[in-house]
């Protein structure tokens, strides 16, 4: 049955009757037209396949799952299987009439491709003839070349034998010369060893071996057997070279390394003998540290203490404690000796790979034996050798309590000795051009193998001198106080342990911060001890216990910050900043111990000056300008001076004697200075604010300045050396005295404060129309000496300016046609006051 596609591409086809005679054949007829079919002869082919698959009855042919069988059993059970025959035989000859036709419409196209299968055998039989004529040929050329071919092999057989036996032969004469120049380069040195020239030879041998190697040449009898002899040479030169690199390196002789690294490399063993080189240093280093802090070593034949050694525990016997001590320091010192040679030596071989260059490659030794991301040489050695020092160190802190406290306690002695060992490796390997043997980082891991050890030693330090100050200065008893011997102890102790580590500035940094934290111990401890209350401010009597206790207290403290100063002469300045704070401390508390009493004793002083403007100076006569007794306010104060001086002053400050060799202002004196600074300043103070002022009251005046310039000088400080205040005071004196016309180009004015000129000038004034700033708020003397204490020269001068507009405007009022003259005068210091302040005063 055709296909579907087959129906459905016939039926485009053409429909025309055909000419050919095939068509008139009875076979191809169509069927008679009397019959009823089932469907038209017009029927096409994919309108037929349609309405089977539409009938009930012929569907199931169609289905790829059809079953005969199935079909027969359906037909015979549907009761007319008569007329399902029929049916079936009407799709029959339909089928029949649709293929006829189809046969007939496509004719010429299946006798055209008829006629060309018949070309195609043609062809092919043509082909076949073609594929055997090339066949015969191909066995006929094969049987002429194959003896040929084979010749040829042969022969190019037989030549690359000739040409590998001719190579081997070569290469075998070249390594037999060369064998023999290298036996007779050694045969000559027999004689004069120091003539052997150790690199050519171990050339010779390197070629020798390298032909051997590249070429093949083992297994040829005399090849063999110079290669036997070769191998023997090999073996010396490599002890030879061994000997002349390690000479090199204890005596860091250049040439000599580098003549036995040439040997090596010329050997092809450059690396792995420099690694060996490397490990035998580094094991020696390792084994110098185990072999220094062994106890068992320490007290056994090669201490020679016999029965006075270190027990199993590693605490010395009776009697033994000394010996071993000296032997384990002993044994330290022969360390860092060693560890030193060994840096030294490995960082010579280091530096002599940097800058030795094979003279035929021209290739730096160094790249041949460190590769890219490999460390130094020397970086290996170090490391190794830190970490094992740094397990060591570990070790005897926490297994031998003997070896601890040796550390502990000498511990600037080890830092000192690793010190050096630093030291000494940079001072000997510090070259221009070349890397040093050790870096920074390198030396804080050394000095970091012995942390655990200056943590004990520091927490020792702290220990002694605060169980000291404890001492001096017990909590449970408030009452004592330290003798200038324990005060001396104490200061003893501390000067002991700097000048302990004095030498390493870096250590004497770590102490000075424990001492700075025992100075603020005693500064905590002494402030504790201060007196306070009434009998510690009293000044009218004479001094009382607490007061003694103060000043026992102030003088000891002084005592400890002039000493511990001093001892901060020739450190470098960031000791002083260490110190600075805890000293700084020590110094509040001297201070605070007589504060309220320096305190109270101004006080008194500033209220005997006060009564100044209760006495007359306005009175005029002879009487008045000849009487030299001073003035009754001048005498109280004079005479509390003196009191002072005998009941305190006298208790605080040193002797004249002892503080010119001191040379050191101490606490006490720069109090006493700036009190007797205080009273000049307020005396000249008040002295400007007397109005009126008569000419017999100026030379009272002056001559209350004598008295208090001697008593001042006399009996608290030496007036010359007060510098500013005296300078005012001396020139307060003749000032009172000018004309009021020749004030104002007086070089007596540079050395007055502004406000004291202007309250002067009040008193050459008319009392009437010119007030005071003192006048003009009712204030009394003492409020306003207060409010000058709290304010500057500007904020002085804009209240005596306000006083100036003040009387100028009652002069207008008045209808007066002139002013005093010390009015132009002060607007005119005012000015020049006003115009030479700072930016921020103007405002």
């Amino acid at each position: 049955m055709a296909s579907p596609a087959a129906i459905q591409r016939s039926a485009t086809s053409t429909t025309a009757s055909s000419p050919f005679p095939l068509q008139r054949l009875s076979t191809f007829k169509t069927p008679s037209s009397s019959s009823a079919p089932l469907f038209t002869t017009t029927t096409t082919p994919s309108s037929l396949l349609d309405s089977f698959a539409n009938d009930p009855v012929l569907s199931p042919f169609l289905s790829p799952s059809f079953s005969s069988t199935s079909f027969s059993s359906a037909a015979l059970s549907s009761g007319s299987p008569a007329s399902t025959a029929e049916h079936l035989l009407q799709a029959i000859r339909l089928l029949d009439s649709q293929l006829r036709s189809h046969v007939l419409s496509h004719h010429p196209l299946l006798l055209t491709q008829l006629s060309s299968l018949k070309n195609a055998e043609l062809s092919l039989s043509t082909l076949r003839s073609s594929v055997s004529s090339l066949q015969s040929a191909l066995h006929r050329i094969r049987s002429e070349l194959s003896d040929p071919h084979k010749a040829v092999l042969f022969k190019t057989a037989q030549l690359s034998n000739l040409h590998r036996t001719s190579e081997l032969l070569s290469h075998s004469i070249r390594a037999l010369r060369l064998s023999k120049k290298l036996r007779e380069l050694m045969s000559a040195a027999e004689s004069e060893p120091e003539k052997l020239d150790l690199t050519k030879a171990a050339q010779l041998h390197c070629e020798i071996l390298s032909l051997c190697d590249e070429y093949d040449l083992v297994g040829i009898d005399v090849v063999d057997e110079e290669l036997n002899a070769v191998k023997e040479i090999g073996s010396r030169l490599r002890s030879e070279a061994m000997g002349v690199l390690e000479r090199g390196m204890e005596g860091l002789n250049q040439a000599e390394v580098g003549t036995g690294l040439q040997v090596f490399y010329n050997l092809g063993e450059l690396r792995e003998t420099v690694e060996q080189l490397v490990n035998k240093y580094r094991g020696m280093g390792v084994k110098s540290v185990s072999a220094a802090l062994d106890m068992k070593a320490i007290s056994g034949g090669g201490g020679g203490f016999g029965p006075g050694g270190i027990r199993g525990s590693g605490t010395p016997q009776i009697g033994g404690g000394g010996k071993a001590r000296e032997a384990l320091w002993q044994r330290i010192g022969s360390c860092m000796d060693q560890l030193h040679s060994i840096m030294v030596a490995v960082w010579h071989l280091q530096r002599v790979l940097s800058k030795k260059r094979d003279p035929f490659t021209h290739v730096l030794l160094l790249d041949e034996v460190i590769k890219e991301g490999d460390s130094m040489l020397t970086d290996r050695v170090w490391e190794a050798l830190v970490k094992a020092f740094a397990s060591q160190m570990k070790s005897a802190f926490t297994a031998s309590s003997f070896v601890k406290e040796i550390f502990t306690n000498g511990y600037p002695k080890l830092f000192s000795m690793i010190e050096n060992l630093l030291e000494g490796i940079s001072s000997d390997t510090d070259v221009k051009g070349v890397v040093p043997a050790i870096s920074s980082e390198g030396k804080d891991q050394m000095v970091a193998a012995i942390a655990t050890f200056q943590t004990a030693f520091l927490a020792s330090v702290l220990g002694r001198l605060s169980d000291l100050v404890n001492s001096v200065f017990p909590v449970s008893s408030r009452g004592s106080i330290p003798s200038k011997e324990q005060i001396s102890r104490i200061t003893s102790r501390i000067q002991e342990e700097i000048e302990a580590v004095q030498l390493d500035a870096r250590l004497t940094l770590l102490v000075l911060r424990e001492i700075s934290k025992v100075l603020l111990l005693i500064a905590e401890r002494a402030e504790y001890q201060i007196s306070a209350g009434p009998e510690a401010r009293q000044v009218t009597g004479p001094a009382t216990p607490a007061q003694i206790k103060n000043f026992a207290l102030c003088q000891h403290l002084q005592e400890i910050h002039t000493r511990v100063s001093s001892m901060m002469t020739g450190l470098p300045a960031i000791a002083t900043d260490v110190l600075s704070a805890s000293l700084g401390a020590i110094y509040g508390v001297a201070c605070d111990s007589v504060t309220a009493l320096f305190q109270a004793m101004i006080d008194r002083l500033e209220s005997c000056i006060l009564q100044i403007h209760d006495q007359n100076f306005a009175v005029l006569g002879m009487d008045a300008a000849v009487d030299n007794n001073a003035s009754p306010y001048m005498e109280e104060l004079q005479k509390s001076i003196l009191h002072f001086r005998s009941e305190f002053l006298s208790r605080l400050l040193p002797s004249r004697a002892n503080s010119a060799t001191a040379g050191t202002e101490t606490i006490c004196t720069a109090l006493v200075r700036r009190m007797a600074s205080r009273v000049l300043i307020f005396f000249i103070r008040h002295a400007s604010l007397v109005r009126p002022l008569s000419e017999s009251g100026k030379l009272r005046m002056a001559r209350d300045m004598a008295e208090l310039e001697l008593a001042v000088g006399q009996n608290l400080f030496p007036v010359e050396q007060l510098g500013p205040p005296y300078r005012a005071l001396r020139a307060f004196r003749p000032l009172i005295f000018l004309e009021t016309s020749q004030l104002g180009v007086s070089p007596l004015l540079q050395d007055l404060p502004p406000s004291i000129i202007f309250h002067h000038l009040y008193s050459r004034g008319p009392e009437e129309l010119l007030q005071s700033p003192l006048q003009r708020n009712k204030l009394t003397p003492m409020q306003y000496s207060l409010w000058l204490d709290s304010h500057g020269e500007d904020q002085i001068w804009k209240g005596i300016k306000a006083t100036l507009d003040d009387y100028a405007a009652k002069v207008r009022s008045r209808g007066d046609k002139e002013f005093s003259p010390v009015y132009p005068l002060m607007l005119q210091l005012g000015s020049s006051l006003t115009e030479n302040a700072p930016p921020s005063q103007k405002q």
